[in-house]
């Protein structure tokens, strides 16, 4: 085991990869501990399901302004200053609000807050590819969804305070917990990090540039996004799987709760199975798919997750063993699906001008999935199974979007001529 390719890497990694990938579990534990109870801790104050979903939507128009500035913001600062800033206004602030939360306006604020967390988007993933060896980027990636899955070694002992104390104070608790650990993850990646070679070229060619007018530089980026097949097709699958997670990560939990009539107390239990079989493909399925291309075993995972999909809005009331089944082929889908896609996104995309193309793609995967909040919030309001049958189509999307990439890279079309 001490051989494993996954360990290898981990003991061997240097520089800011190193960095990212070890301070990654003080964000990614307290996010995934209170992520499944989200969406009915605002229930809980009232809120319906329209209202919900206008509040994701609403979320993802502010992304689209941040999105904007996310390239120019960070060649201006550099990868680490602003990773360090960003991250600190987008999650620290915003989880005490949700802390503290009592009606609808707090939760639009923090929604409004969080927003910002698109320039750090940016950022980060320019400060952890950077510098960084490309073939080390699958498992590196492997190790960033690793470090949010330790929190289901934790996540049943929330199930049993949710029974003992209630909803409501748990996940405040959870909450505050998110920004303490969240908050020490920033200042020590800080510390640990070191600013990029293209960080400060960028840096000294933006100097003396008044941040908007970075912008002005959009046009000659779109055509290096334009003529390169590969990353249209990343941007086409970037788009599809944001509205997938947007719409599960708001409507799974309330799905299960209200609909399939699952427990509260017990709610805990499902991530705690999508996150061990995550593991189990992490380590032992991950080492041979690692040196083939992406495109197979991601059509692979998606293929599994539509029928977990199906399975789940087929579960009866109050089957907790087809729910089960349903999210333990979830958590074995999930990583060949999206662990591959962050590779593929990071090698498709020009090095040079990574920041400002990350950017505008980033703007376009905004612009394209913010309505979908609020069309599966009032789809949701008619029938809380409808937001998912949207996922499935989603899903099938991607996977005709998948193969058409790997035909494209199998016989590649001529390069286009500017006239």
């Amino acid at each position: 085991m001490k051989n494993h390719p996954l360990l290898l890497t981990l003991r061997h990694l240097r520089g800011n990869a190193r960095g990212c990938v070890l301070t990654e579990p003080l964000w990614g534990i307290p996010f995934n501990l209170y992520a499944p109870y989200a969406s009915i801790y605002m229930l809980a104050f009232g809120m319906n399901d329209a209202q919900i979903g206008l509040i994701a939507s609403v979320g993802m128009l502010f992304q689209v302004f941040w999105t904007l500035l996310s390239g120019a913001i960070t060649d201006k600062l550099g990868r680490k200053r602003t990773t360090l800033i960003f991250d600190i206004i987008s999650w620290s602030v915003p989880t005490l609000i949700w802390a503290v939360a009592q009606n609808y306006t707090y939760f639009l604020v923090a929604a409004i807050v969080n927003a910002v967390w698109r320039v750090t988007q940016n950022s980060w993933n320019c400060l952890l590819v950077e510098d960084t060896e490309p073939h080390l980027l699958v498992d590196i990636y492997s190790w960033i969804y690793i470090a949010g899955l330790l929190s289901a070694f934790v996540a049943p002992a929330t199930g049993l305070f949710v029974g003992r104390f209630g909803l409501v104070p748990t996940v405040r608790a959870l909450y505050l917990l998110a920004f303490v650990m969240m908050t020490a993850k920033f200042i020590t990646l800080n510390a640990l990090a070191t600013e990029t070679q293209q960080g400060r070229v960028r840096m000294q060619e933006t100097h003396k540039l008044p941040l908007f007018s970075i912008l002005q530089g959009s046009g000659s980026v779109l055509r290096i996004i334009r003529h390169s097949p590969a990353t249209l097709y990343t941007a086409g699958l970037m788009i599809l799987l944001s509205i997938v997670s947007t719409i599960s990560g708001t409507f799974w939990s309330i799905l299960v709760v209200e609909e399939l009539q699952i427990s509260a107390t017990y709610i805990a239990i499902y991530p705690f199975v999508r996150s061990i079989m995550m593991l189990i493909f992490f380590f032992f399925i991950m080492p041979r798919v690692r040196s083939t291309h992406v495109h197979k075993p991601m059509i692979y995972g998606l293929l599994g997750l539509v029928v977990s999909y199906i399975i789940l809005i087929s579960t009866p009331p109050g089957n907790y063993r087809i729910l089960f089944l349903a999210t333990a082929l979830e958590g074995f889908s999930v990583p060949a699906a999206f662990t591959l896609f962050d590779t593929l996104t990071v090698t498709t995309v020009n090095a040079t001008e990574r920041a400002r193309i990350m950017a505008l793609l980033n703007l376009a995967v905004i612009l394209c999935t913010s309505p979908f909040g609020w069309i599966a919030g009032q789809l949701s309001a008619l029938d809380r199974r409808y937001p998912f049958m949207l996922i499935i189509g989603g899903l099938l999307l991607s996977g005709m979007l998948t193969y058409l990439a790997g035909r494209a890279r199998a016989h590649p079309a001529n390069p286009p001529c500017d006239a």
